[in-house]
């Protein structure tokens, strides 16, 4: 067979992900359809920069979700080696290809042989699968605290400032750095403060429902129960791995029993995963404790605090909505944020393992040939660049339509 030209290439990429296709396609005309009754998100649609950026954003979702776990979109295994076909250019024939095997390496191969737009897919599910899970982790620790601190003042303001400020005074990259170490990993340092920093969606989910709901007991308490079971079963999910929620060389605390852990999460990822959560969360407590201190000086809290309310249910029923156009838009940037940070942990080889399709470690392997080979660089680094940009445009067109809301 011929090598594909540019044309072929591109067409040969475009019927690949006739799924992502038809999924975009059937989002936008819902949401069109729909845009009036769907509140923030639907006034997205009337401004350009905004719906260019959730179709970047959407793309590789969808891409991430289907090529991922869905294993649709890839054209062979991201991890598999083919001989002869070590840093071949974009579009080249397989190398003796066999029955129902596909034919071509669409955007070349790398250095090991493996085929970079399979990687390039696979690639996309680790961000997808790690940013935005991460940020809102993030954003639920900056929540839970910054919002006491910001409206109490005082010593809880004091010192939960002085730790948020400690943290953010070391170079991030360092902090990642000494993070994801095998040194430190070994002392079960990682899944200490993952015992610590997931525990924070579940108090908040409490609070938030018991400030609501405290006037209602016959309501208040099942699902009070309800939640604490489930939830509390996917944090001990999260946490635990091998049965054990910390395995060190010298000794193991027990965690939820296998049969029982909802999540397989490989070992890296966790790491990255707190690595993430704990360098995100003091700029969001600083976020949210500054917009706490101007909101609370507003006329309906002092009128919710007339009526008796107590202070958790003005933080998160007065408070915290009047101040969701800000942190929306801030949610978006930091999933870019974190998405670059990812990139640099994997070009630097922290964290994940050395053959993980992740971006950074894809350019990573490829800039060593960069002069002669940079199909295998490019590509991620071009996937790299406009999910960012999308999340970066998404965001200016919610900041828009927030300032108008």
């Amino acid at each position: 067979m011929e090598p594909l030209n540019w044309g072929e290439i591109l067409l040969r990429m475009f019927i690949q992900l006739i799924p992502v296709w038809i999924a975009l396609t059937v989002l936008f005309v819902v949401s069109f359809t729909y845009k009036r009754r769907l509140g923030l998100y639907g006034k997205l649609f009337d401004s350009t920069i905004g719906m260019i950026g959730f179709f970047l954003v959407m793309f590789w979702v969808f891409t991430g979700v289907m090529g991922g776990p869905m294993d649709m979109l890839v054209t062979h295994d991201a991890l598999s080696q083919v001989s002869g076909m070590k840093n071949e250019l974009p579009g080249e024939p397989l190398a003796g290809a066999e029955a129902g095997e596909y034919p071509f390496y669409l955007l070349g191969g790398d250095n090991l042989a493996r085929d970079v737009f399979s990687r390039l897919i696979k690639g996309a599910w680790v961000v997808v699968q790690i940013a935005p899970v991460a940020t809102l982790f993030a954003f639920m620790v900056g929540i839970t605290l910054g919002l006491p601190a910001g409206y109490y003042g005082g010593r809880l303001d004091t010192s939960l400032s002085f730790l948020a400020n400690l943290i953010l005074a070391f170079p991030v990259i360092l902090l990642f750095y000494l993070l994801v170490t095998p040194e430190i990993v070994l002392t079960g340092i990682p899944n200490y403060m993952a015992l610590f920093l997931f525990i924070f969606p579940l108090i908040f989910m409490l609070i938030l429902l018991n400030s609501r709901y405290h006037t209602q007991p016959k309501v208040r308490t099942p699902l009070l129960i309800a939640v604490m079971l489930g939830m509390g079963w996917l944090y001990l999910s999260l946490v635990s791995t091998n049965g054990s929620v910390v395995a060190t060389p010298t000794y193991a605390i027990p965690g939820l029993p296998e049969f029982l852990d909802l999540f397989d999460i490989d070992p890296g990822i966790l790491v990255v995963f707190v690595s993430v959560v704990f360098v995100n969360s003091p700029t969001v407590f600083r976020i949210v404790r500054g917009l706490a201190m101007d909101i609370k000086t507003r006329d309906y809290v002092a009128a919710a605090q007339t009526r008796g309310e107590g202070p958790w249910y003005i933080m998160l029923w007065e408070i915290l909505p009047n101040a969701r156009g800000p942190l929306i838009v801030d949610f978006c940037l930091r999933i870019g944020y974190t998405t670059i940070l990812l990139g640099t942990l994997g070009f630097f080889g922290l964290g994940l393992e050395s053959e993980s399709p992740d971006w950074g470690s894809t350019i990573n392997a490829g800039r060593r040939l960069l002069a002669l080979y940079p199909h295998a660089a490019i590509a991620p680094a071009i996937a790299l660049l406009t999910l960012v940009l999308g999340l970066n445009l998404l965001a200016d067109g919610l900041r828009e339509e927030s300032l108008r809301d």
